[in-house]
Formats: C-alpha cells, sequence, structure tokens
C-alpha cells in the first residue's frame, strides 16, 4: 500500500510511520511530507493509496488541500487530529476516518484495514462536502481557538471578551481562564460579525454584552465586565453602544 503522511511536526511523521511498518498485516511503501504545499505536490507527481492528513498546520489547514488538489481523488483519507469530541464527532457521522493524537496502535490497525477494503475515491467528494457541513453546525454557536494543545471548541455564551494583544488575542472565558490566541482581533470581529451578543467597543476588544454589568462615565467612557474588568469603550462606538441598549432594553 502506498502511503503519504503530511504532518507538520517530525516527531509525528516519524512516530506514524514506525507504526504504521509495524504492522504485520499490510505492506507499506511510506513518503512523508512537512507541510501541505510539499505533499501535494507528491500527490500530483505519484499515485497514493492511503493518505493520512494533519489539519492543523502553519499556514494551510490540511482541510484546504481539496481546495488546491482537482477531484477524482484516487485514494483513501484518515486525517490525524487533535480536535475535541465536538469536531470528533462531525468526522464519524460522516464516515470519514481519523485518528485522535496520541495515535493509538488499534485504531490505527483499524483505519488501515478499512482503507484497504475500501472502494478507492468512491464518494471521497461528498463526504468531505458531508464533513464542512458537519463542521459548519459545530461552529454555529461555538469558536474554535487554536490552543497549543490543539482546537478548543468554546460556546459563545462562555466568552466574556477578546482583548487585542499586538498580533495574538487573549480571550477570557467565564470560569476565569485566559486563552492567548495566535491570531490578531480582527479575525474574531470577523467571525462573529453575525452574532448580535458581540461589540467591538474599542479598537483593542470585543466584548460579549451578556457579560456588561455597568457603563461607567468614571475616568473615561468604560464598560464593567462580569468579571470586574474595566473595558474601554472609544468615544466613536459610545453613540452606538448606547443606542444598541435602548433597543434591546426598550
Amino acid at each position: 500500500m502506498r502511503v503519504l503522511i503530511i504532518d507538520d511536526e517530525p516527531r509525528a511523521r516519524t512516530l506514524l510511520e514506525k507504526m504504521l511498518l509495524g504492522l504485520d498485516a499490510h505492506t507499506f511503501e511510506i513518503q512523508t511530507a512537512k507541510n501541505l504545499l510539499e505533499g501535494l505536490e507528491i500527490l500530483k507527481q505519484q499515485p497514493i493509496d492511503l493518505l493520512f492528513l494533519d489539519i492543523e498546520m502553519p499556514q494551510h489547514s490540511g482541510l484546504e488541500l481539496f481546495d488546491m488538489l482537482p477531484p477524482p481523488y484516487a485514494f483513501q483519507i484518515v486525517f490525524t487530529t487533535a480536535y475535541n469530541q465536538y469536531a470528533v464527532e462531525a468526522f464519524k457521522k460522516n464516515a470519514i476516518d481519523y485518528l485522535l493524537k496520541p495515535i493509538d496502535l488499534d485504531e490505527l490497525e483499524i483505519a488501515v484495514s478499512k482503507a484497504s477494503t475500501a472502494n478507492k475515491g468512491a464518494h471521497l467528494e461528498a463526504k468531505l462536502e458531508d464533513l464542512a457541513k458537519a463542521l459548519k453546525k459545530v461552529a454555529i454557536n461555538k469558536i474554535a481557538l487554536e490552543v497549543a494543545k490543539g482546537i478548543l471548541f468554546v460556546e459563545h455564551k462562555d466568552i466574556l471578551y477578546f482583548e487585542a494583544d499586538g498580533m495574538y488575542t487573549n480571550v477570557s472565558l467565564r470560569d476565569g481562564t485566559k486563552k492567548c490566541i495566535s491570531k490578531p482581533l480582527k479575525n474574531f470581529v470577523q467571525q462573529l460579525q453575525q452574532d448580535s451578543l458581540f461589540f467591538k467597543c474599542h479598537r483593542s476588544f470585543l466584548v460579549n454584552l451578556q457579560y456588561v454589568k455597568e457603563f461607567s462615565r468614571k475616568d473615561g467612557d468604560q464598560l464593567i465586565m462580569e468579571n470586574g474588568k474595566s473595558v474601554p469603550i472609544s468615544k466613536s462606538n459610545k453613540e452606538s453602544f448606547l443606542k444598541l441598549i435602548q433597543q434591546v432594553y426598550q
């Protein structure tokens, strides 16, 4: 079986290759790629039977492969992912194989066996479309926060506010924890622009209006959040905020 592993972590690539070579019931020709573009070149040049694809990689998500590589796809695919249970359920429901990191040897053997008996390329495009739909459903009331160990899916109602920190964003949650995300604030403003509960009160803050406890004019206009945090509100946004409050509470 011709296998391609696309993963940005050298240790992960090496470990998966060793685990595959340790499966006595199968024979493999294994190639590896350290990023999506490198893997894409291999797929264009050589036939592959089975692709192990990491989802979260720098620069390009593994899912972007299917925007870059035109169908039909003559290979089976197994996602390797650190996604939490919500996303894992989305994969399960749509019958696309996945391996949750750290990879379990028994689960790896099952995935390989399924791939070896499946019709190559059968209905893969439809499966990927169903997966995208399922992930969109997950995202309706949740937002994906890319943390060091993977991706944390957080419900909108559990977010107090976002605070810009240069090209990073600090996300304060209702349970008192704070997550530092390596994306700028504008990324979250764009994602949540359809949710009327989130309001950009200042160039450095996006707040959840559910948890604004007080509008204070002391020491300049500020919003006092449920956790006691004083968040500045700019002059240009104050009028919009007051109009919004009137609409909601009158």
